[in-house]
């Protein structure tokens, strides 16, 4: 975890890695206007491990923002009802060999669609995330007119 979200923080009696996850943690140039779009903003996270894990994948719980409720169970923002962040669309993408490290590029995509959902410049995440696909990538600016 320490490569990939450096500061993030465990918690040995929670169990959990507390903590902002990277920007933009993917492989590919990051938008020149990024910080601009952000305006400061930082997804901040609670990775969660239960039992069965590494079998069960890890839960990522918004600590901030937090999703409003009216969005939680509604495709379009990808959260599920306990309001922790659905990353994974079917079962079998976890198969026990994964790492938490693995799911937090996943969950600082989810953030930026989350800004733009919030923008309105998106009318629904997209299925596979932002991770590896560049299709949003032009939108990450700080004018309100994109």
């Amino acid at each position: 975890m320490a490569s990939v979200s450096p500061d993030l923080a465990w918690d040995e009696k929670e169990l959990a890695w507390t903590g902002p996850v990277p920007s933009w943690p993917f492989d590919r140039p990051c938008p020149s206007t990024l910080d601009v779009f952000l305006a400061g903003r930082r997804l901040i996270v609670r990775v969660e491990y239960s039992q069965a894990f590494p079998m069960v994948a890890p839960r990522i719980v918004p600590v901030d923002p937090q999703p409003d409720p009216m969005v939680r169970t509604q495709h379009a923002w990808h959260v599920n009802g306990d309001g922790t962040l659905c990353l994974l669309q079917a079962a079998s993408d976890w198969d026990g060999t994964g790492t938490a490290a693995d799911l937090v590029p996943k969950a600082a995509g989810w953030f930026l669609e989350y800004l733009l959902m919030e923008m309105g410049r998106i009318e629904q995440m997209s299925t596979s995330g932002i991770v590896n696909d560049a299709t949003w990538d032009h939108l990450f600016t700080g004018d309100s007119d994109v």
